[in-house]
C-alpha cells in the first residue's frame, strides 16, 4: 500500500470537508438537530482545512494525519453527544459510521507511514523482533 498516496488523499479530503464546514455550518447544524452550534461546526471546519493543507504539503508525515485520529475523536466525541439528545435522528448515526470508517482509514494510513518511515519498529536485538 502506498501510504503517502494516501495521506495526499486525506489531505484533499480535508480540504473538501473543511469547507464544507465552514460554509455549510447552518445546514449541517440543522440536519445534525444541533441549531446554535454553527460555530463548532466551523471551527472543526477550519480544524479540517489546517489538518488538509498540513497533509498536502507533507503527505508523508504520520504526526499530520495522528493529528487527523485527534480530530476524528472530538467528531466521535460530538457526534456521540448529539445522537444522546436525539437517537432518533438517523443522519447522526450515518455521520458517526461515516466517522468511524473514515477514522479507520486515518489509523491504517498513520501505522503504515509509521512503519515504513522506521518509527515504532521493535530494535533488531529485541525479543518482539523475531
Amino acid at each position: 500500500m502506498i501510504y503517502k498516496t494516501l495521506g495526499a488523499g486525506l489531505g484533499m479530503f480535508s480540504l473538501a470537508l473543511g469547507a464544507a464546514e465552514l460554509f455549510g455550518a447552518r445546514r449541517i447544524a440543522r440536519a445534525l438537530d444541533a441549531e446554535g452550534h454553527e460555530g463548532l461546526i466551523k471551527g472543526f471546519g477550519a480544524r479540517e482545512l489546517l489538518a488538509g493543507a498540513s497533509l498536502i504539503a507533507a503527505p508523508a508525515a504520520s504526526a499530520n494525519v495522528w493529528n487527523r485520529v485527534a480530530g476524528d475523536a472530538m467528531d466521535l466525541g460530538t457526534l456521540g453527544l448529539a445522537a444522546r439528545r436525539s437517537p432518533r435522528n438517523g443522519r447522526i448515526w450515518g455521520a458517526l459510521a461515516f466517522v468511524g470508517a473514515v477514522t479507520l482509514i486515518d489509523i491504517v494510513t498513520a501505522r503504515g507511514l509509521d512503519r515504513t518511515t522506521g518509527k515504532f519498529l521493535p530494535r533488531r536485538d529485541h525479543p518482539a523482533a523475531a
